[in-house]
């Protein structure tokens, strides 16, 4: 049985950050299953999700909290898999002029209602016609059964309201098992 580890990973940017996290969890017997990184400002930050054999586990934890000397900070967690809650998953995204307070109303009115927040990508630019600055959003939802989307849909168009957003909500087809 592997051993499943989930880390941050984050530092200056620079040529090789990726390379040296992967040479140590090759190194140490691993595999290296899923992730997401990024450059955001000056800063690589990223998240990923290895298996290692559990033999190799603490020593593997070890070499990449050595990459600290090197200006990479790793924080490291064990995955703990946990029985999944019978949810529908969705998509939010939202377009509009920047201002703050859009995420967290946005989160605050979600977390209210149990939606749990999967993925989230938020970036600002420059509106193409008038240059001003342009917030856009997209999230990948997890929206508990028990809950009524219809009222989650109205609560989301009347904070897009009140921020002077476009908000689109949708909820992703189930597909059919294999035959």
């Amino acid at each position: 049985m592997q051993h499943l580890l989930v880390m941050t990973v984050i530092g200056q940017d620079r040529p090789g950050l990726v390379d040296s996290v992967a040479e140590l969890v090759a190194e140490h017997g691993g595999n290296w299953l899923e992730s997401r990184m990024s450059r955001l400002g000056g800063q690589f930050a990223g998240i990923l999700r290895v298996q290692v054999p559990p033999e190799k586990a603490e020593t593997l934890i070890s070499a990449l909290k050595e990459l600290g000397s090197r200006g990479l900070t790793l924080v490291v967690h064990p995955d703990q898999a946990q029985a999944p809650v019978p949810a529908r998953i969705s998509t939010l995204e939202i377009v509009g002029q920047d201002r703050p307070g859009i995420v967290r109303q946005i989160s605050r009115a979600l977390a209210s209602y149990g939606v749990n927040v999967e993925e989230l990508q938020t970036e600002c630019a420059s509106a193409a016609m008038s240059g001003e600055t342009l917030f856009r959003a997209r999230a990948r939802l997890s929206i508990p059964d028990t809950c009524n989307v219809a009222e989650i849909r109205k609560r989301l168009e009347k904070i897009a309201e009140d921020l002077i957003v476009d908000v689109s909500f949708a909820e992703v087809p189930v597909e059919a098992p294999a035959a």
